[in-house]
């Protein structure tokens, strides 16, 4: 449990700065931000605890060798060098994900193959048998990454994406992913006892993470296992001591407000039932209404966190266009005082706030380029 190891965490592009935030604040050794994710130094448990309470995360990545690989021969035998008996049992199931560029190996799907048969016949050799591909349920995930013919391998201790903390029942038509919801609550500035709003709630994606952020409940509190759990001598005992650490720290802040509303009321519904699974019923206030009743009240200061429709699979252009007019002329006219973090995927629809930002942060939502908006919402905030 001692031993040091190389981690590379993860995430959306364009919150790698947020991501350094969380890591920093976890007090992990060199911690160094980079394209596509943030590197640092640490143990096992400490993985652990980044898989428990890294929010904007997606995967939590383990190196175990970086070698020269300008063949296939060369990447077989670099493969060949690790101990994989360290992760998997000779009877185990594994899988193989890679990616190249700027390599002599220029297939991916060959390059994993060839690390695959390295696995497979490492095992063969020393106990007569040998671990089988399963991409579903796999117990040791590999990946692998080649950059003008150097080879990084590493192992998966998420085992799936982390943004799928556990608590999520309804859908909706286009759910925002959780590490991208509690990265524009991080982002946004909100002081953690402010009512935090969302006048488009959609599924309750913002305020649950805000409510997890606000209360110091871990983002992977939710989850039924983690890929280390899966790996061969895994340390039960020594995970539950950590995870059930962690479980006893969150504590509901007295009197917050947290307020979401929708104009779909079906939608409603569902972020509702999402509530309940993430255990905050009675925390967040949520009720179907349309924009033009959002009124706050006055001298709240509140933060409005929220990620409107742009078009992508809601609504259609011409509507959006009066419904991000309107919205603007509610926080101008209504909201004086108040901070605003808005999420668009639409440069077009965001002249239509007539609002000018303080700061921007370029990001995607899935695919979608986009950029999120802050603004101190005063006279000064008119375009």
């Amino acid at each position: 449990m001692t031993q040091r190891e190389i981690f590379f965490v993860t995430c959306a592009p364009g919150l790698e700065r947020i991501l350094f935030g969380e890591v920093k604040a976890l007090r992990f050794a060199k911690a160094e931000q980079q394209v596509g994710g943030v590197l640092f130094h640490g143990t096992l448990e400490d993985a652990w605890r980044a898989n428990l309470w890294l929010r904007t995360a997606v995967r939590v990545l383990m190196r175990v060798a970086r070698f020269e690989a300008r063949s296939a021969d060369a990447l077989y035998a670099g493969a060949t060098a690790v101990d994989w008996s360290r992760f998997l049992a000779a009877d185990g199931q594994f899988v193989v994900d890679a990616q190249t560029k700027e390599s002599g190996i220029d297939h991916s799907l060959f390059a994993a193959q060839r690390i695959k048969d390295a696995v497979v016949d490492q095992f063969r050799e020393r106990h007569g048998v040998r671990p089988s591909v399963d991409k579903v349920e796999p117990d040791l995930a590999i990946h692998a990454h080649l950059f003008r013919d150097r080879c990084t391998l590493l192992v998966d201790t998420s085992g799936g994406s982390l943004h799928k903390r556990g608590w999520r029942r309804f859908q909706g038509r286009a759910p925002l992913a959780e590490t991208l919801a509690a990265a524009i609550v991080l982002d946004s500035g909100w002081d953690r006892r402010a009512p935090l709003l969302d006048p488009f709630c959609g599924s309750g994606t913002i305020l649950i993470e805000a409510a997890l952020i606000a209360s110091g409940t871990p983002p992977g509190a939710f989850r039924e296992r983690f890929g280390f759990e899966r790996w061969k001598n895994h340390d039960a005992s020594s995970w539950r001591a950590v995870r059930d650490e962690a479980l006893r720290a969150p504590a509901f802040p007295r009197k917050l407000i947290l307020q979401g509303s929708d104009a779909d009321a079906q939608t409603v519904t569902g972020a509702i039932e999402n509530v309940e699974a993430a255990g905050l019923s009675g925390r967040i206030q949520l009720e179907a209404r349309p924009l033009a009743e959002f009124r706050p009240k006055r001298g709240w200061n509140a933060w409005i966190v929220t990620n409107p429709p742009y078009g992508e699979r809601i609504g259609d252009e011409r509507s959006l266009v009066r419904l991000y007019g309107e919205f603007g002329r509610i926080l101008r006219e209504r909201c004086a005082g108040f901070h605003a973090s808005i999420l668009s995927g639409n440069p077009r629809l965001e002249r239509e706030l007539g609002l000018r930002p303080e700061r921007t942060l370029a990001c995607k939502n899935g695919a979608l380029e986009c950029r999120l908006l802050h603004f101190e919402l005063d006279a000064a905030t008119s375009a």
